[in-house]
């Protein structure tokens, strides 16, 4: 078979809800050959979308012998959608349908960030449609990651002499844990010191990172947030005290294929969090990348691009 009948293949379609009329239309592009092995991308949030995964990765696991998938949740992203409900049963029967519209019988789910939440809700539910869950700089206990934060950000302001944002997080700490409003200011902590980006990019990082601000489309379209679905998955998930620790043990027991990509340098994780999930699902299922942080396939893409090679075929 010519190889550039597998490759060439790139095709964009929306799949329309199983709401009714008047439903919206799930924003959904994919890549590569369909009769490839199927890599679903679940991205971050709650409320962002697909488009930094879009615009640096998918040609190239294309390439590399995938059928790659790449789609913003209802409600979240280009996926308009008034009436979501922001539930894990509705990300589920969304992800049911993307199996469905490509007879899929089984899929790596690739779970970035929030997406590994979803993605493992999603394994909990359907084990036998999936080959492997990945999961890419996601968080197995949020509050844990919360703990973290401010741990780390309180060196930080120590190391500073900052009184002022010491206090803040004096007062942050005063709040309940589990509310929205601590996870906000949780996160707005942590942008604000970096922990989002490596201290310095490769140069394989750089070029990466150019090719997708090259498109001016895609790149603004990845700085916007929709804050209704974190509140919509705080109010029906309690998502900020969400734990995957038990879910994921049970999916292990089940024999189902887990695996952790990580940066040294995402602030949002402690060396400690990422050693209990190699405990968790084996020490070599998760691989600990230097020079990298919250975007992996940004900051380490070969790396990125081995591991789905290894873990996804």
């Amino acid at each position: 078979m010519i190889r550039a009948a597998i490759t060439a293949f790139i095709m964009s379609l929306a799949i329309l809800s199983a709401a009714g009329a008047g439903a919206q239309e799930l924003y959904l592009k994919t890549f590569g050959d369909k009769r490839s092995p199927a890599l679903i991308y679940l991205h971050g949030g709650p409320g962002y979308n697909s488009a930094a995964f879009e615009g640096s990765m998918p040609r190239r696991l294309a390439d590399s012998g995938f059928f790659v998938i790449v789609y913003d949740r209802r409600g979240e992203g280009r996926s308009k959608d008034t009436g979501a409900r922001f539930t894990f049963e509705e990300a589920n029967a969304d992800l049911l349908r993307i199996y469905e519209r490509f007879s899929l019988k089984k899929a790596s789910l690739l779970g970035h960030s929030f997406g590994g939440v979803i993605g493992t809700e999603f394994a909990a539910a359907h084990p036998e449609k999936v080959r492997s869950l990945i999961l890419i700089s996601a968080p197995v206990e949020l509050q844990a990651t919360f703990r973290n934060i401010i741990s780390r950000c309180r060196a930080i302001y120590q190391s500073k002499n900052d009184s002022t944002r010491l206090n803040a997080l004096a007062a942050l700490e005063k709040m309940d844990t589990a509310s929205m409003m601590y996870a906000s200011f949780c996160f707005g902590h942590a942008i604000q010191n970096g922990f989002y980006a490596p201290k310095e990019r490769s140069a394989e990082a750089k070029a990466v990172y150019e090719q997708f601000r090259s498109d001016s489309v895609l790149f603004r379209e990845a700085a916007k947030m929709d804050f209704r679905a974190p509140k919509g998955y705080w109010e029906h998930e309690h998502y900020t005290t969400i734990d995957l620790r038990p879910a994921l043990k049970d999916l292990r027991s089940k024999k189902l294929a887990i695996c952790g990509l990580y940066g040294t340098e995402d602030g949002l994780y402690s060396p400690a969090q990422v050693a209990e999930l190699q405990l968790l699902i084996g020490r070599d299922k998760v691989r600990y990348l230097d020079n990298c942080s919250h975007n992996v396939f940004i900051d380490q893409p070969a790396a990125f691009i081995q591991a789905m090679k290894d873990w996804a075929r």
